[in-house]
């Protein structure tokens, strides 16, 4: 009950500027969750305060996930199927070469391996939830703990960008709903984000976008077993092992999204049901995506140094070059 009450005010005013952003973008038009994403930064200043920082926190992590879990609720396993095997194939490489392109870009920059593999993870996968999931499996020291905030930072910052200034990009490019889906989910950083820049551009590229990110973020437990096994005896060595804090391998929201769609599979939700799960899905995600823009600090980014920055712009542009030339080379 403590907790809940600590929560209220930072989630009371994530949920007062969403509505905000709602009464806008019903006014005047225009992309109701870029609204929350720009009014929520006017606000930053907030996210540090201690009555409201609970809250902002809780909306911009648990009710984001739940916002996305719910989205499965008008999902069907013939949808993901229909994916075929081409998208799975051209997201797969994507997230291997990004992963490879880390190790390799970090090393010339001067990064240790451990900081490569946690920014190209970050990127290839989902982002903050990916950073610190592979995080939990690296060796720790001094360093590790700020670097895993610089990159949950930056990319919190290029995965905002990237919802802006993809949707512009598909657009110019004239992508059809389905290639705009997989560009958009192949290649934007956090899951929220993915779904804002979807739905900017129409329902069906949303639903798209989705499906496409949460097979990326499916990919999470494969990646944190094998970058675990790597780092296993460098974390032994340095006595970290018993100071790790378990993160499960697969974000919980999956697993509700998996069991959501088995469900509606099978025909087992009412349409009157399912429409009210995806109005609650969608209000979760406006409100997250104003906690998130609160949470966004362009001073962090800025002190935290040039290479690991210079490494992530580098690994965002080469994952959505790379999804970009498949998607040419596949029409």
């Amino acid at each position: 009950m403590q907790r809940l009450l600590q929560c209220l005010p930072g989630a009371a005013l994530s949920a007062v500027v969403a509505m905000a952003a709602t009464l806008v973008s019903k006014l005047h038009g225009g992309p109701q969750l870029l609204y929350a994403l720009f009014f929520g930064v006017a606000f930053h200043y907030l996210s540090a305060d201690p009555k409201t920082r609970p809250g902002i926190e809780f909306c911009a992590r648990t009710v984001l996930r739940l916002g996305v879990g719910l989205l499965g609720a008008r999902i069907t396993a013939s949808q993901i199927m229909g994916l075929g095997w081409s998208t799975a194939a051209i997201v797969i490489l994507a997230v291997v070469s990004t992963l490879l392109c880390g190790v390799l870009l970090g090393r010339r920059l001067g990064l240790d391996r451990a900081q490569s593999v946690l920014s190209g993870g970050a990127v290839a996968i989902c982002g903050a939830s990916a950073a610190l999931a592979i995080s939990a499996v690296l060796p720790r020291n001094k360093d590790s703990e700020r670097f895993t905030l610089m990159v949950v930072v930056t990319v919190t910052v290029l995965s905002t960008l990237a919802m802006v200034i993809y949707p512009l990009i598909a657009r110019l490019l004239h992508l059809p709903p389905e290639l705009a889906g997989l560009f958009l989910g192949g290649t934007i950083h956090d899951v929220a984000q993915v779904v804002g820049a979807g739905f900017m551009l129409g329902q069906e590229t949303g639903d798209y976008a989705t499906i496409v990110k949460l097979f990326r973020v499916s990919m999470l437990a494969v990646v944190v077993v094998i970058v675990s096994s790597l780092f296993k005896r460098q974390r032994e060595a340095e006595g970290a092992a018993a100071a790790q804090k378990k993160q499960p391998l697969v974000p919980w929201f999956l697993w509700v999204f998996v069991a959501l769609v088995i469900v509606n599979s099978v025909g087992a939700v009412p349409a009157a049901v399912q429409a009210g799960l995806s109005d609650i899905s969608r209000d979760c995600l406006v409100v997250a995506i104003a906690a998130l823009g609160m949470k966004t600090s362009f001073k962090q980014l800025a002190r935290a140094g040039w290479r690991p920055f210079a490494l992530l712009v580098v690994e965002t542009l080469w994952m959505a070059g790379f999804v970009l030339a498949a998607i040419y080379l596949r029409s």
